[in-house]
């Protein structure tokens, strides 16, 4: 039987569908995040509530009652009210969750909070499935044939075919994005090594796999064996690893984008299976903003935006980060540092995940503050992937408050280095590395670069000559003639620049 819609339901979700709009839109500038974030709270307290309080209970017609008895006086609908008290108490245990993690979580584990978000969104979108194959009935699936074998004890119900093609999509998707998002979260959290680990015949594999799964979900249709539906869940979890485990570390920020992609479309394709248009628009609205984010820093990589979705893009041989040659280079001392900055006309300071570790954004903004008051004209340049995730620098130095107008682009600083006095690079080395414009080897080969070896110094700090970026590769911009290292802490080394500066 077909679902009556109430129109006021169909205009909340309408309402709830364009504060998801409005927030997509806000989250684009850092200026506008914090609105932005208000309207997709207010969208989804108004999408729950909908649900909540305008909820059709489960209505089920005996179908094989009216051919038996020859009219449907005994084919009443049966109603199933959820359990409202079960479902207020998982949102209130999820918002504790939610709100103890969000408190506690610093802002450099951020990208692996994104990604366990991730997964579990993938999980939901497995489990609702599941729970649709075990009790169709229940969600309103049913052919006309399954409503009357409904009744037969010796007959299943009949998934009614559309929805079996919604069941395998959602839950291959869901799959894929549980198991790729939990490879992810342990390459950003450091229990995997941020190389790319290469499985022999790895491309083979996944094609072949996936040809497996397109092909059992069509198989699906014409037969809803539980051997067919539990295939198609055990391989989507098992593509889902094969996909990640390739990509190297720099390549993290595109497939934290990507598996928001895959969890928006996991959620679509289970809002139809629920029969909930928010779900629908919602998972539409993630999944297309994650593809068009995905394709933009794929250009920003100058990666191709097919291969991130095959997997294993940017999985090249690793030469770096092993035996290192000895080269010779310049250390300097904070007091240094604050003597040309002091002596300069313009800075561009370029932030990257280093800063993120050691919280040095507030003192940071101290020494830009100072700078300013000399004269020193000081910007920002951001790489799209610099940190763990889109937009990881931008957030926080918005957190400082850094105004917005000082904070550039790649492509919109890129050419002014080679007329700037110093590149002071707080923690950012891939993003920095010539080595993605002339070495063919390298990991990172092709991918944008911020020029900072073009300013007439560079001030470098790094913890530690040892180290090298997450994509495993050494700096050359480390051994150059215009670079002094400074040494140590992010936080604390910008600290003693701020006090020599006073």
């Amino acid at each position: 039987m077909a679902h009556a819609v109430n129109p006021w339901v169909a205009l909340a979700y309408l309402v709830a569908g364009v504060c998801f709009i409005l927030a997509l839109r806000g989250l684009s500038s850092p200026a506008t995040s914090v609105r932005g974030n208000r309207y997709g709270m207010a969208g989804m307290a108004i999408a729950v509530g909908t649900t909540l309080l305008t909820h059709v209970p489960g209505e089920r017609l005996r179908m094989a009652v009216c051919p038996i008895y020859g009219d449907c006086a005994h084919g009443a609908f049966v109603i199933d009210w959820i359990n409202v008290g079960e479902i207020v108490a998982a949102i209130a245990v999820g918002a504790v969750i939610g709100l103890v993690t969000a408190r506690r979580i610093a802002m450099t584990a951020m990208p692996q909070l994104v990604a366990a978000f991730h997964s579990l969104v993938g999980l939901a979108a497995v489990l609702v499935g599941v729970a649709a194959y075990l009790n169709p009935e229940a969600f309103g699936i049913l052919s006309s044939v399954g409503k009357m074998s409904a009744f037969a004890a010796s007959a299943a119900p009949e998934i009614n075919p559309v929805s079996r093609i919604e069941l395998g999509l959602g839950v291959a998707i869901g799959a894929i994005t549980f198991s790729g998002s939990v490879i992810a979260f342990l390459k950003l959290n450091g229990n995997m090594g941020g190389k790319p680990i290469l499985l022999p015949g790895r491309h083979v594999i996944n094609l072949a796999t996936l040809a497996a799964i397109l092909g059992l979900i069509g198989w699906f249709t014409q037969d809803q064996s539980a051997w067919v539906f539990w295939t198609i869940v055990i391989l989507s979890f098992a593509i889902g690893f094969l996909l990640i485990v390739p990509i190297g570390g720099a390549d993290m920020p595109v497939v934290v984008s990507m598996l928001n992609s895959y969890s928006g479309w996991a959620a679509a394709a289970m809002g139809f299976t629920l029969h909930n248009t928010a779900m629908i628009i919602t998972g539409a609205l993630v999944g297309s903003s994650g593809a068009i984010l995905s394709y933009i820093m794929c250009r920003a990589m100058n990666r191709s935006f097919i291969s991130v979705i095959a997997g294993g893009f940017g999985a090249v041989a690793d030469t770096g980060g092993e035996a290192k040659e000895q080269r010779p280079w310049k250390r300097g001392s904070a007091e240094d540092a604050a003597f040309l900055l002091g002596q300069a006309e313009q800075v561009i300071i370029v932030p990257g995940y280093g800063m993120a570790v050691s919280q040095a954004q507030h003192i940071l903004r101290e020494m830009t503050d100072t700078l300013k008051k000399a004269g020193v004209r000081v910007k920002y340049a951001i790489h799209p992937v610099a940190g763990r995730m889109p937009g990881h620098m931008n957030v926080l130095l918005a957190e400082a408050n850094v105004p917005y107008e000082d904070v550039f682009e790649l492509e919109d600083i890129n050419a002014e280095f080679a007329q700037t006095d110093i590149a002071f690079v707080i923690g950012a080395n891939d993003v920095t590395n010539p080595a993605a414009k002339t070495d063919k080897t390298s990991p990172i080969y092709g991918m944008p670069v911020l020029d900072v070896e073009r300013a007439k110094t560079v001030l470098f700090i790094k913890r530690s000559m040892g180290g090298v970026g997450y994509a495993g590769v050494d700096n050359d911009v480390f051994y150059m003639d215009n670079t002094m290292m400074l040494l140590g802490d992010a936080k604390k080394m910008t600290e003693e620049i701020v006090k020599a500066l006073a």
